[in-house]
């Protein structure tokens, strides 16, 4: 593994360097840009220089993040000039009030948010560049989006949005009290989220308008189907609610691209463990899929390229539990015999290794990955932290950053959990 990674592995220090990696990238129509963690600034602005340049060069138009639909669209609309005009970025970023706050309202997404909005004000492209979030935790805010804008336009659907917004409020916006009560007690609403998805569909036409609307109701209503199965399903099987999870990303980026048209182009940032194929990793064996796995099967092998990264050493943003505040921690060097500590003895600096047809076969060996996510306990990773993956499988090429430091959060005084 450690000359195999010498043999092809390629130093890089900035994004010029990465030129054989967007020369590799192609015709490619998805192109999926991972991340270690959810809390590394290098992650964030290597992919933003990246996405850059598949803009710029490669013609891609939609950006699609694990973030809540809801939040992604004050990024969406402030990038194109929907609606009214905002002064500061970071009341933009302020939509991102839901717990970690950090994955999106930071420092180092400002820069690309600018950029995307400078862009497309230059730009004469008939389509804009898009920003929009995939993720499926936006229950209440998805179903408050389609009550607001059906009261306010009067089209057809308010009936069905009221009767599923009636049903989901005794559980008071609690997540976990309607996966108890639907999970264990069967006391659902899986007809009325299905009804108002269905209802939304039907009169989805008459939604249009040069601010998205149609399609803003459309994946608001995909997330209350799905949100309302995934917290179903939490309580009763892990494996399952992620699959939900997963099923449901790609579900809302294929109501996406078909809204732009299905030729248009798409970068995709989320986590290593949803971008890079979920069969070349132990997920298999426990019968879980994820959104490159997902993408590859519906689309033609040569339209598909993921791109994973990765860290020796450094700093993170994350928390030692769920919902409780966020602290730097210490990486700690990557665990002898993993992926990321292989890397470092080939070259502590930066590289760029590209999986083809030549060296496939050299990289077929299990080797456990570093996956940290927003719980993150560094004194107890090698108990978890690390996944078993075939990398030439799992990735079309993978980037390492040696040593990398925290991400910059925006504090933000109101967190939802």
């Amino acid at each position: 593994m450690l000359e195999s990674i010498k043999k092809y592995s390629k130093p890089f220090e900035s994004i010029l360097d990465l030129d054989p990696l967007i020369e590799v990238i192609g015709d490619a129509k998805y192109v999926l840009l991972g991340e270690a963690s959810h809390g590394t600034s290098e992650f964030y602005t290597t992919r933003a220089e990246l996405t850059k340049r598949l803009i710029k060069e490669k013609g891609f138009s939609i950006i699609a993040v694990e973030g809540d639909w809801p939040s992604c669209q004050s990024i969406n609309r402030y990038i194109k000039g929907i609606g009214p005009a905002k002064r500061d970025i970071r009341e933009v970023l302020e939509a991102f009030n839901r717990w970690p706050t950090w994955m999106w309202a930071n420092k180092e997404i400002i820069n690309l948010v600018e950029w995307l909005r400078d862009f497309n004000e230059k730009s004469s492209r008939k389509q804009k560049v898009g920003f929009y979030g995939l993720d499926v935790y936006s229950l209440w805010e998805s179903m408050d989006e389609i009550l607001r804008y059906l009261e306010k336009s009067g089209h057809p659907g308010l009936a069905e949005a009221k009767k599923a917004f009636s049903c989901f409020e005794p559980y008071n916006r609690n997540h976990e009290s309607y996966a108890v009560s639907a999970g264990y007690l069967s006391e659902n609403c899986i007809q009325e989220a299905m009804e108002l998805l269905a209802s939304i569909r039907r009169n989805k036409w008459i939604f249009e308008d040069d601010e998205e609307n149609s399609l803003n109701m459309e994946v608001n209503a995909i997330v209350t189907a799905n949100a309302e199965k995934y917290y179903r399903t939490m309580v009763l099987s892990d494996s399952e609610s992620w699959n939900v999870r997963d099923r449901h990303m790609v579900e809302a980026l294929n109501a996406v691209t078909k809204y732009y048209d299905n030729d248009a182009k798409v970068i995709i940032w989320e986590h290593n463990t949803h971008v890079g194929d979920a069969r070349a990793t132990d997920m298999k064996a426990e019968g879980m899929v994820n959104v490159g796995q997902l993408i590859r099967e519906q689309q033609p092998p040569e339209d598909v390229f993921i791109v994973g990264f990765g860290t020796y050493s450094g700093t993170v943003i994350a928390s030692e539990e769920w919902g409780v505040n966020f602290e730097v921690m210490n990486v700690p060097p990557a665990q002898k015999g993993s992926w990321e500590y292989f890397l470092h003895q080939a070259g502590a600096y930066n590289q760029c290794l590209l999986f083809n047809e030549s060296n496939t076969a050299e990289f077929l060996e299990t080797i456990g990955h570093r996956a940290i996510g927003v719980v993150y306990r560094p004194e107890y990773e090698h108990f978890g932290n690390y996944v078993p993956s075939v990398m030439s499988k799992r990735y079309d090429a993978f980037i390492f950053i040696d040593k990398t430091n925290a991400l910059q959060p925006l504090v933000l005084e109101k967190v939802i959990l």
